[in-house]
């Protein structure tokens, strides 16, 4: 499931981290994701890879790991691209990348001083 943020505050490191993902770089290919687990096994988990990353925009590829590739050498795996659990996590982290975004361009930037007596 592809999630576009328009205008993000935070680089996709940031934003993924405050809603729960950690990062994971792939021993085989060496690519950078983010996985989130849904309890303490490895598998099932979360995965998001970026599709893209600019300035003005972020866009997440967002689907659910069942289980490691079945086959040595494979990179194929069981994953849902689509279904109620994964739209459900798209919404969540629209949510709170919305939330953070918002939290982000209500507080005016202070500096040292300002912040250290006030004013």
């Amino acid at each position: 499931m592809i999630i576009r943020i328009a205008d993000p505050t935070q680089n996709s490191y940031n934003l993924l981290r405050q809603c729960g993902y950690a990062v994971f770089r792939d021993p085989n290919t060496g690519k950078t994701s983010y996985t989130k687990r849904l309890d303490r096994d490895y598998y099932p988990r979360f995965h998001i890879y970026m599709n893209k990353e600019s300035e003005g925009e972020l866009e997440l590829n967002l689907h659910l790991d069942q289980k490691h590739a079945s086959y040595k050498g494979q990179t194929a795996h069981s994953g849902e691209y689509d279904g109620d659990l994964v739209e459900r996590e798209a919404e969540r982290i629209e949510s709170l990348v919305n939330q953070v975004i918002h939290e982000t361009a209500e507080k005016p930037k202070k500096g040292f001083f300002t912040k250290l007596f006030g004013k």
